[in-house]
């Protein structure tokens, strides 16, 4: 069964992080992707890389000789093109916006940055941590008492850019298919991160945000985190609303007083001390055994070797497997057009496979080859 997105056709322009990933998400709803590789594997994302599954590739140079006017081409019967690179960098290589949407008008052309296409820091170097640093998200993330913790880069590369990169392409690619214009998505991880912020502005200005490591979803509330039990192991609780709550105290058999003034934030560390030394009395599994499953927001927290195992995850079919490799499999669910892990590929393999489909004869891909333009 064709994905939602079958009939799409995108262009990928290799990078790391963000921008593989938001094609990815495209691949697996059924867009047809054509990854431009560089000659040789890039980091993360090249040979069989998961993140890499379900393109065709393309390896070639577009510094070199004939190499941009295949690109050009390709382009030019695409729906999509999508690049993760500096701003200017397209530019330079002679495929540009204005030279894609001069050629196809209805193109959507995906721009993948940390700091976005404008603004002082367009041109300046950064990763993950430092695009989350300005949004004011990193400093809330963390103990109190040290500096913030940097987090897996899912609030910001995959968060606050590749999804955010996926989803205006798609609402571009919506409004393209009334208008006939295609447009250009500047998607910036800064941008994103800051978005998916609000609900901790929403609290800051209303007066509901304590210091980092003293609020609800931080860590600072007893009845939200983790904790370690009796065999080294975590688990987690999310007991918020106060059915849930009183639902873990009754499971848990506290009935000390200290615990019936659960919004007091003054009564939260010696709260939170004492239910410590009750969550390391039992091993995770014996907490697994009491609480998994109730009305108290539990879970065991699981390693990554743990969570494809998990029976939950099976029942749900979350995870794959994948030419030896466990990876998390398509979301979301589509009950009719669901989505499609294609499989991962080799940089270049469908090189001349894909110039033949163009219309190139031998005798230019021989001279392409000839000029280091294709391996």
């Amino acid at each position: 069964m064709a994905g939602a997105l079958a009939g799409v056709k995108v262009i990928e322009m290799n990078a790391i992080g963000p921008a593989p990933f938001a094609t990815m998400l495209l691949a697996d709803m059924g867009a047809e992707v054509i990854r431009i590789d560089r000659q040789q594997s890039g980091f993360l994302n090249g040979d069989d890389s998961v993140i890499g599954r379900g393109r065709r590739s393309l390896a070639i140079d577009p510094r070199k000789p004939g190499a941009t006017e295949v690109l050009l081409q390709l382009i030019d019967d695409a729906d999509v093109l999508i690049e993760g690179f500096r701003p200017g960098v397209m530019e330079r290589l002679g495929l540009g916006p204005d030279v894609c949407l001069g050629r196809n008008p209805g193109l959507v052309y995906g721009r993948m940055t940390g700091w976005g296409q404008s603004g002082p820091l367009a041109q300046s170097a950064g990763h993950d941590l430092n695009y989350l640093a300005i949004t004011g998200a990193l400093h809330a993330m963390g103990h109190a008492d040290r500096e913030p913790t940097p987090p897996l880069h899912l609030a910001g590369d995959m968060g606050g850019g590749a999804m955010f990169l996926a989803f205006g392409v798609v609402c571009a690619l919506f409004e393209a298919r009334r208008s006939g214009k295609g447009q250009v998505v500047d998607a910036a991880i800064s941008d994103g991160a800051a978005l998916l912020s609000t609900m901790y502005y929403e609290f800051k200005q209303s007066g509901q945000w304590a210091g980092r490591g003293e609020n609800i979803f931080d860590g600072g509330a007893p009845f939200y985190g983790c904790y370690t039990c009796a065999d080294g192991r975590f688990i987690s609780i999310g007991a918020i609303e106060p059915q849930f709550y009183q639902r873990l105290l009754q499971l848990c058999q506290i009935d000390d007083p200290l615990f019936k003034a659960q919004w007091d934030r003054s009564l939260w560390p010696v709260q939170r001390e004492q239910l410590e030394v009750l969550f390391r009395t039992r091993t995770r599994d014996q907490w697994c055994e009491l609480l998994e499953g109730t009305e108290a927001c539990f879970a065991p927290v699981l390693d990554f070797s743990e969570a494809p195992a998990y029976a939950h995850n099976q029942a749900r079919g979350t995870f794959m497997h994948s030419a030896g490799v466990v990876h998390p499999a398509p979301v979301p669910r589509l009950s009719r057009t669901p989505a499609q892990a294609g499989e991962q590929v080799r940089n270049g393999q469908h090189s001349v496979q894909i110039l033949r489909e163009l219309g190139l004869d031998e005798a230019a891909i021989a001279a392409l080859r000839e000029a280091g333009a294709i391996a």
